[in-house]
């Protein structure tokens, strides 16, 4: 065994016993959903950064810069960074005062049961592509790490089985004592790595950034073409806004244990996760300096360029920068899955199952744990099929916040901010919202399986009007035909 695998296995060892000594303090369902609303704000800024910093923020981001520049990260990190702004500005303060279990218990209390359970079901769908990006991730990094001695495929089933661990036991309580512990590794370990690749260019740091600008990688703005400012912006609007209405984003509200506490780490987390995400970007792009065959070899068909940082790293430098790379990926990638892992499951025990069970809060808090197992195994399954389909992880996030833009986020802006909103705006609302973006998504399906180009318009912008109307015609129009 390698000193390489040895380190990982313990890390998950160590990580499983931190999870699970964290545990002793659940002992309600509050507890273990979010951490007794207890958490200082040096921790909450932990939690919104770790969440966010996963595998595509190591792997998937650097990718599609090498690909396609700076315009093409425009949905992640500024998307979603900017989501976590803009949680913290608008919708922080008023939610943490409503004192909410998840926010499932919003759509009931501003609308109603049906609006809850159609919203509620829609979150959890969405939770899917980001959660089997993190367990694909885990598996790829194992399957590097040890050689191939570990399948993919079994690293998989490794990764989430530790995940799954010390979150069913432990809940949010272990979710943020090792997001904190994650968080300080990562930054540690990349910072590091980031220094010592720097170093092996000839001009260092400015070298690299001259390079990446001579090749046009910091062209941010689309063409001026209709097409291209429409997928802009639907590419931007699917994490910035379709990532707003989130369980992991709100629980992380929710968990500080104070209203302030509750903006300022929302804020400072979204704020320093923007920033961060340059530092993998700089590493991988420095990487391929160094040797350009990575580049050639992962670009030909074939070749996956979320190898491209994890190879370098394993063939390019010395032992302990390799333990800390590793340790910062598996780091970012298991907080990740561990925040992500827990929403939905508070979703579906506490808005989908508590009312049908008539749960008590003992009986709650087993179905909690019942759900973040359950869960656990359908991302495993959805994981597996969505690599085998060869989705990259920046593809599974990004498509994983569509159905929440077109059916979530309109009746959670609107429910704040216009009093006028009412239950039958909110359902119209999600009706049109997801059918019209399915319709056309089903469209663009087609259109390429017979290798036509795809509509004009993206499906999710059409979805979001779509949204907005419906709220605008139930809320108006209907009210005052029953006035």
């Amino acid at each position: 065994m390698s000193t390489l695998t040895l380190f990982v296995l313990t890390y998950i060892i160590i990580s499983i016993g931190i999870g699970l000594y964290a545990a002793r303090r659940v002992h309600n369902s509050t507890d273990f959903v979010l951490a007794g609303r207890s958490l200082p704000v040096y921790v909450t800024i932990a939690t919104v950064f770790a969440t966010w910093f996963g595998s595509e923020a190591v792997l998937g981001i650097p990718a599609t810069f090498i690909d396609e520049g700076l315009g093409g990260i425009v949905a992640d990190p500024f998307g979603a960074g900017l989501c976590l702004v803009f949680v913290g500005v608008f919708f922080a303060a008023y939610l943490y005062r409503m004192k909410l279990m998840t926010i499932g218990d919003f759509y009931r209390q501003r609308y109603g049961r049906t609006v809850e359970l159609l919203v509620s079901i829609a979150i959890c769908i969405s939770y899917l592509g980001w959660v089997a990006a993190q367990v694909v991730a885990l598996g790829l990094v194992i399957d590097l790490i040890t050689g191939g001695f570990i399948s993919t495929e079994w690293g998989m089933v490794v990764g989430i089985g530790a995940v799954m661990l010390y979150t069913m036991f432990g809940g949010m309580f272990s979710v943020a004592v090792m997001d904190f512990i994650q968080m300080l590794f990562i930054l540690v370990g990349l910072v590091v790595v980031a220094f010592i690749v720097a170093g092996q260019v000839d001009g260092g740091t400015s070298a690299v950034i001259a390079h990446a600008s001579e090749n046009n990688k910091f062209d941010f703005w689309p063409d001026m073409s209709l097409e291209a400012i429409l997928a802009f912006i639907g590419a931007f609007a699917t994490l910035a806004l379709g990532s707003i209405p989130q369980q992991d984003v709100f629980q992380r509200v929710m968990s500080a244990r104070d209203e302030k506490s509750a903006v300022r780490g929302t804020v400072i987390g979204g704020c320093f996760y923007i920033v961060f995400c340059f530092i993998p970007i700089f590493i991988t792009y420095a990487a391929i300096m160094v040797d350009p065959s990575l580049l050639e070899r992962h670009m030909a068909d074939g070749g996956d360029t979320q190898r491209i940082l994890p190879e370098y790293i394993l063939g390019e430098v010395p032992m302990f920068v390799q333990v800390l790379f590793f340790g910062a990926l598996l780091s970012a990638i298991m907080s990740t899955a561990s925040g992500t892992l827990l929403a939905p499951s508070a979703i579906i025990a506490e808005n989908i199952l508590k009312d049908p069970l008539n749960l008590s809060d003992k009986g709650l808090l087993m179905t909690l744990r019942l759900c973040v197992f359950t869960f656990g195994l359908i991302v495993l399954a959805y994981g597996y099929f969505s690599a085998t389909a060869g989705l990259t992880i920046f593809e599974m996030v990004e498509n994983a916040y569509l159905v929440t833009l077109c059916g979530a986020f309109v009746p959670l802006v609107f429910g704040v901010y216009w009093k006028r909103a009412t239950n039958e705006g909110a359902l119209i609302s999600i009706l049109l919202g997801i059918t019209s973006w399915a319709s056309l998504e089903a469209i663009n399906i087609g259109l390429a399986a017979n290798e036509q180009d795809p509509l004009l318009v993206p499906p999710q912008l059409v979805g979001l009007a779509m949204a907005i109307a419906g709220m605008l015609i139930g809320s108006v129009c209907i009210n005052r035909k029953q006035a």
